[in-house]
């Protein structure tokens, strides 16, 4: 199966990114498309979105997947990422932040979130990233399955009084064995170009 990956640049990403998160379920509270500008603005960041054709209108295709990535610095502002500073080795490497992210209920299992991270792995190794780095929580175990497939490390725990809520940080370090282990089949379409 091929997947149909689309890169946005930051705007119209920031706009296509508040619209899906509509359709999922998972998350609290949903990011505004001025959140995500503000917060991608001034790094350097990617914004991918798979598409798939709906099952009973092959003709329409619709986003079912996403990723928003951006880099952190040993030096951050937001208190989220400083926190990171003991759990990270910044000297002299570039580390890229998988901020937000998610696949439709009904379109996962289908290997498009693994699509989307391929790509990601493959955009920050051409960009000079050396890790990536993601957090999740630690109720969402099929995310956690997924991360550990994709050989992500814990790097940092950190407990919550509900643990469900506890929040669980894993990095993966970049290099060619990387790319090597890439199985997925991508089509990427970068907007605007």
């Amino acid at each position: 199966m091929e997947h149909r990956i689309t890169k946005y640049p930051l705007e119209q990403g920031a706009l296509e990114i508040e619209y899906i998160e509509e359709f999922f379920g998972e998350y609290k509270r949903r990011k505004t498309s001025s959140e995500i500008v503000g917060r991608l603005q001034n790094r350097d960041h990617l914004i991918l979105m798979a598409m798939a054709p709906l099952p009973d209108d092959p003709g329409t295709v619709v986003p079912v997947s996403y990723k928003v990535a951006h880099e952190i610095r040993a030096e951050e502002n937001i208190p989220k990422l400083a926190r990171l500073r003991d759990y990270v080795n910044f000297n002299d490497r570039r580390i890229l932040y998988t901020w937000v992210g998610g696949t439709r209920r009904d379109w996962r299992g289908q290997g498009h979130f693994r699509a989307l991270t391929e790509q990601q792995e493959q955009w920050a190794i051409d960009n000079g990233f050396d890790e990536i780095l993601v957090k999740t929580k630690n109720r969402f175990y099929e995310m956690r399955g997924t991360l550990d497939h994709l050989r992500f490390n814990v790097v940092k725990y950190e407990p919550h009084t509900d643990n469900q809520e506890s929040k669980v940080y894993l990095s993966k370090k970049l290099g060619q064995e990387v790319l090597d282990a890439h199985r997925s089949m991508r089509k990427v379409v970068t907007v605007g170009e």
